[in-house]
């Protein structure tokens, strides 16, 4: 199965999150924070907090860790 992330394709399996496939490929962060402009991705793996933020298929502020892939999925940093 293959998404896309701002642009690039990439290798998923069923069952992954869009965040472990993000890991997987050794994308550890895509996006900032608004002051300091630090990095964020994976932090606690499970929808509780909001680092993981992503835009998937046009909709913005998804949760990565707990968004299911799907072949064709176009994903992009926040």
């Amino acid at each position: 199965m293959i998404i896309t992330f701002d642009g690039a394709p990439l290798t998923a399996r069923p069952g992954q999150s869009v965040g472990a496939v993000l890991t997987e490929h050794g994308i550890r962060s895509w996006r900032t924070t608004r002051r300091e402009g630090a990095p964020r991705g994976l932090f606690c793996g499970i929808g509780v907090c909001h680092d993981c933020l992503i835009t998937v298929d046009g909709r913005a502020g998804e949760r990565a860790c707990v968004v299911p892939v799907r072949d064709g999925m176009e994903v992009r940093s926040a």
